[in-house]
């Protein structure tokens, strides 16, 4: 199939405040073969259009009003009457903090892309979400997609080793607040991704 063929049969729903920033998620998708592409312009109207249109893979802006991503997550995954809890979403967002994308990930995310948004980047996600879904896990307090694939733990000096002091709570909080890369966040998300390619590299090598 052509690349531009690859999302004919599968629909979308664009959940976004900004009607600019709407418009270009929409013919990013059309471009590739979206046939069907549903829009909402914040997380209530959402909840209200998907009454009546199951879209296959949401794509959800963070700061929307009355009703923003956060909260639109807490309902799809939640919810005793919600149309779809395994649905797949990608968050399509300006926060680049690691608190925030953590926070994101914890309501639910599937997949995190930072404004500006390439065509190429946010093909890249949706063919995550097509051909490498993750599996759904539920707890007492979460209900979404294997979190478990990545350790979240403090990435500083580790100075616990050998009875040294353990870092300073200001410094692991200077850690959440720092911003990530896009090609960080895609790891911390889908961690598999560059390990498959690395055995297939060394499989290419033996």
């Amino acid at each position: 199939m052509h690349q531009h063929q690859y999302l004919e049969d599968i629909t979308f729903l664009v959940v976004e405040d900004n009607p600019f920033m709407r418009r270009i998620v929409m013919r990013i998708l059309w471009a590739f073969g979206a046939k069907r592409v549903e829009e909402a312009s914040d997380g209530g109207e959402a909840i209200t259009a998907m009454e009546s249109f199951q879209p296959d893979i949401i794509v959800l802006d963070w700061e929307m009003e009355p009703v923003d991503g956060i909260q639109f997550m807490k309902f799809v995954r939640d919810a005793e009457d919600s149309k779809n809890p395994f649905i797949p979403v990608i968050m399509l967002t300006g926060h680049a903090e690691r608190h925030r994308i953590i926070t994101a990930r914890n309501a639910g995310v599937n997949e995190y892309l930072l404004k500006p948004v390439s065509a190429q980047a946010l093909l890249s996600r949706v063919q995550a979400v097509i051909e490498r879904p993750r599996q759904f896990v539920r707890t007492k307090t979460f209900f979404g997609p294997d979190r478990r694939r990545k350790d979240e733990r403090f990435k500083g000096d580790n100075r616990r080793a050998g009875g040294a002091a353990a870092p300073r709570a200001g410094a692991e909080a200077e850690a959440m607040d720092a911003e990530m890369h896009q090609d960080e966040i895609n790891e911390l998300f889908n961690p598999e991704d560059g390990q498959s390619e690395t055995e297939d590299t060394a499989a290419g090598q033996g």
